[in-house]
């Protein structure tokens, strides 16, 4: 079953790298454009960002939803890190977590949760045998931190590795 979870994992990370890597290279983009916006005219300043915590790199979430989102992320990585080495359960509780977190968002936010599960069913079959997770799951998760950190900064929540 595990052996299934992991190759169902690592497939979906496959497709999912593609799309994680495009997020990275494409999100510091909008941030600088609202910046630059925002700059010239402080009346401006508010409603530009406002505007931008709703739409950069989030898709259709609304901005209390995206700053829920960050929060649970949050959550789950602290319970990720809280996880005995050797616990293949409790490295599966937290992919399950995050399979449902990634379900109950849209846009560039599904990322940050794909890749935490990816990293935790990773994490969860080397744990049978004392090894450590791959380093491209490890890199996915960076990548859709870095991918999402200002969409959530903006909400007020700074992303946790």
């Amino acid at each position: 079953m595990k052996k299934t979870l992991t190759a169902a994992a690592i497939a979906a990370c496959t497709l999912a790298g593609g799309a994680l890597a495009g997020c990275s290279v494409s999100a510091p983009a909008p941030a600088e454009t609202t910046q630059a916006a925002a700059a010239p005219t402080p009346t401006d300043t508010g409603r530009a960002g406002s505007s931008a915590a709703a739409t950069t790199g989030s898709g259709s979430v609304a901005a209390g939803g995206t700053k829920e989102a960050c929060e649970l992320f949050n959550k789950l990585v602290a319970d990720y890190a809280a996880v005995s080495p050797t616990d293949s359960q409790g490295y599966e509780d937290v992919y399950s977590k995050a399979q449902d977190a990634k379900d109950s968002v849209s846009g560039d936010l599904k990322g940050l949760f794909a890749s935490l599960s990816l990293l935790a069913i990773d994490r969860s079959s080397a744990a049978d045998s004392g090894g450590k997770p791959s380093q491209e799951s490890e890199d996915a998760v960076r990548d859709a931190v870095f991918a999402n950190a200002g969409t959530c900064t903006a909400e007020g929540v700074t992303l946790r590795l």
